[in-house]
């Protein structure tokens, strides 16, 4: 499969496959707490088993082209991940997500990544919209949208329930013009 350098720090991103079943487990499992805080992956992905079952959830998803799976590599290691959670191409719509765990935070591996899918989401796939959704609380996930060119549509009022709690979710999205006028992945690492 196809892996797209991120920097000369030896970042990459490349589609998770369900061999990489026991990597994203590894890298649940060093930053479970962190990255349970806001997203419901920690508590999905619990052993090797379920590890297969999400990440063969985003294969049929890719087969069918209603959502994918990306990782963030970070020295031949598995830090993180992107994901279309949502696709549809006859609307032109879709959401994406992210989830890093502690020791790759800080190094822009989200945005870095983000910046080159959605390149390829809007240029390649002819994509109208793009939507990031975020719990209000989580600074670093709504940072990631700001620098991406994102506009803050709105807040879901406690539309979220995450371990016993009600969040509220900021919704964030960039259209394909406004990406083309701002020189999409181009002009922003200039």
């Amino acid at each position: 499969m196809y892996a797209t350098s991120l920097g000369e720090d030896g970042a990459g991103l490349r589609p998770l496959e369900l061999w990489h079943a026991a990597d994203v487990l590894a890298n649940i499992d060093r930053g479970r707490e962190f990255i349970g805080r806001y997203i419901g992956l920690a508590d999905a992905v619990v052993d090797l088993d379920s590890a297969r079952a999400w990440v063969r959830s985003y294969a049929d998803k890719r087969a069918t082209d209603t959502g994918g799976l990306h990782g963030l590599w970070l020295e031949g290691k598995l830090v993180g991940g992107l994901l279309f959670r949502v696709w549809d191409t006859p609307s032109g719509n879709c959401e994406a997500g992210c989830w890093l765990e502690p020791s790759a935070a800080g190094r822009g591996l989200v945005t870095r990544g983000m910046r080159v899918l959605l390149d390829w989401a809007f240029e390649e796939r002819g994509m109208h919209r793009v939507e990031w959704q975020a719990a209000a609380e989580n600074g670093a996930s709504i940072a990631v949208a700001r620098r991406l060119g994102m506009t803050k549509e709105g807040v879901l009022r406690q539309v979220h329930p995450h371990r016993g709690v009600r969040h509220d979710v900021e919704v964030w999205s960039v259209l394909a013009p406004e990406w083309r006028e701002a020189g999409g992945t181009r002009a922003r690492e200039a």
